[in-house]
């Protein structure tokens, strides 16, 4: 009996002492007790910092995540193996062997929300929300670290560097920056919140006062400048690089040359005179706001279309009407222009979707939220059978649905690791009790919610709002919706896309008159181009779409509109 209560002891002092970190914030740091989520980084790659090596696939290195509440300088905080971990889930299961450690924390800053709600979230400092670039946050320098048999604890991990501040781009003859306070975000969040946007203004626009000009209006990822634009030719110099999802070296100075040829193309003779735009909403939870009005986030689709697009038109003399503004984009950007074009039918005319997020909640990614269980598997009588979240045009899976939000989750609690499957939740979820996004599935669990799917369904799921709204809409959308997507869209995307199309070409009175497109054996994000591959087209967004879209307003536009004095 002794010896069994010895060795209960034993285990019970071993699980006491499992591995563990300490980490200190000095005081020199911050004049202030500090919020946030507090981030480990283990790895085994040589290069680059851990902070730079968190991924979906297998590559991935380790990062574990704890929460922290004022924080008081000159303390510290420890990291065990309670601390939530990805790929790895604990501390005490990681292998012994050497590695590079790093901790970095994510400040968070506090909200006092228009509906009555107090929540703690990482404010955008001008990176696009990403957690390892933004300024302000605090890290430490990585260092060699041992793992070993019967070893609890470590050196102590200082944080010792601060991120730096972004420098923001500047103005030129073609390219202008416009950044607004927006009184409906910053009303719905308790404090000053911004829009912005780049400009790019049509050849001859300084020479031609009298003319104004159709909008163009590309939606994306969060731009730190405008994209694909460049008036120099390719550095000489430049050091190739390599890209792995495209099997190519040197794809930089592609890249290069293609911003270029656009710019020539841009100031030739034949191209349509128009603004381009690309617009940056980055928010609390993600690098953009989905372009909607959203419960969690607040009205950024009423805020980007009746108070940046309107003094975007004000400034840089825009035709202001609906009928003169289109959109395109891809993947976020592709989902974006469909739903404002659906949100705001009035507002715009045209939208150009490629490879748009799931716009069919039944195909979300490979999940059905309205008849499956489980997010992460399907379950039978003996086992279960995990989910895929990414493949190769091959159909080679390199993540699973679990694995991405599991990343997730260690990067963040509460929908705050500034991912994509965490913005899907804030902008489409109802708020919970406790202010943050109610999820349509346990992010441990993968257990979907039905209600919150329900709700999902109602108010974001724009193929059944298309088909249920048809007889208030068709008339404002036939031939205004244009989708594009590979069959082979590495995040299953094209599924969505077949549902959407069965149900579009069933749309009567009037017939919907859209297209629908698809790339053979094609990744994310093809969009269109039958004539040039995947890592070409992706870089040609604006000289594919504006051409396209100036022919076709001729049919759309209003009796009496202006569609000649742009066109010199």
């Amino acid at each position: 009996m002794k010896k069994i209560f010895i060795l209960i002891l034993l285990c019970v002092i071993q699980s006491a002492s499992a591995q563990q970190f300490t980490i200190q914030l000095p005081q020199s740091l911050s004049d202030k007790p500090l919020d946030g989520r507090l981030l480990l980084l283990l790895s085994t790659k040589p290069g680059t910092e851990p902070r730079f090596q968190v991924e979906d696939d297998t590559h991935t290195q380790q990062v574990f995540g704890v929460d922290v509440e004022g924080w008081v300088p000159g303390t510290t905080k420890t990291i065990d193996a309670k601390a939530l971990g990805y790929p790895v889930e604990s501390l005490k299961q990681i292998k012994d062997g050497s590695y590079q450690v790093q901790a970095l924390l994510h400040i968070y800053e506090t909200f006092k929300r228009k509906d009555g709600h107090v929540v703690k979230l990482p404010m955008d400092r001008g990176e696009g929300q990403h957690w390892n670039t933004a300024p302000g946050n605090l890290y430490s320098v990585p260092a060699a670290v041992r793992f070993s048999v019967g070893q609890t604890v470590f050196q102590p991990i200082q944080l010792s560097k601060v991120i730096p501040p972004i420098k923001q781009p500047e103005d030129s003859k073609y390219v202008k920056h416009i950044r607004i306070q927006s009184a409906l975000l910053t009303e719905f969040w308790g404090r000053p919140m911004f829009l912005g946007a780049h400009v790019l203004l049509p050849e001859g626009w300084d020479t031609h006062t009298d003319v104004k000009y159709p909008l163009a209006i590309y939606h994306g990822h969060f731009p730190d400048d405008f994209g694909g634009w460049r008036t120099t030719p390719p550095d000489e110099n430049l050091v190739p690089d390599t890209v792995k999802r495209f099997n190519l070296i040197g794809y930089n100075k592609i890249v290069q040359q293609e911003a270029y040829d656009f710019y020539k193309m841009w100031t030739g003779p034949a191209f349509p005179r128009v603004i381009a735009v690309e617009i940056q909403h980055a928010n609390p939870y993600y690098d953009d706001s989905y372009a909607v009005n959203s419960a969690n986030i607040g009205p950024y689709g009423d805020a980007i279309t009746y108070e940046l697009i309107p003094e975007i038109e004000k400034r840089f003399r825009g035709i202001g009407q609906g009928w003169a503004r289109f959109m395109y984009g891809g993947s976020t950007g592709g989902w974006e222009a469909l739903a404002a074009q659906v949100f705001y039918p009035d507002q715009y005319n045209g939208s150009y979707a490629a490879c748009p997020d799931p716009i069919d909640f039944s195909h979300y990614m490979t999940v059905n939220i309205y008849k499956d269980k489980n997010a992460y598997y399907e379950e039978g009588p003996f086992r279960k059978t995990f989910r895929p979240g990414h493949r190769d045009y091959l159909g080679h899976v390199n993540a699973m649905v679990k694995d991405m939000n599991h990343r997730e989750l260690a990067l963040g609690t509460k929908s705050r690791s500034g991912d994509q499957w965490d913005i899907w939740d804030a902008v489409y979820s109802p708020v919970g009790m406790d202010g943050y996004p109610k999820p349509v599935f346990n992010k441990v669990t993968g257990e979907i919610n039905r209600e919150v799917a329900a709700y999902w369904k109602e108010h974001f799921d724009l193929n059944h709002i298309i088909q249920r709204d048809w007889h208030k809409l068709g008339d404002k959308l036939k031939g205004k919706i244009h989708l594009y997507v590979g069959d082979m869209d590495n995040f299953y995307l094209n599924n969505a896309v077949y549902s959407a199309e069965d149900m579009l070409k069933g749309l009567k009175n009037p017939d919907c008159q859209c297209e629908v497109d698809y790339g053979d054996r094609a990744e994310h994000c093809w969009n269109g181009d039958h004539t040039q591959p995947n890592y070409i087209s992706r870089l040609r967004y604006h000289r594919m779409f504006i051409p396209k879209w100036s022919e076709e307003v001729k049919s759309r536009a209003p009796l009496g509109a202006d569609l000649k004095s742009w066109r010199y």
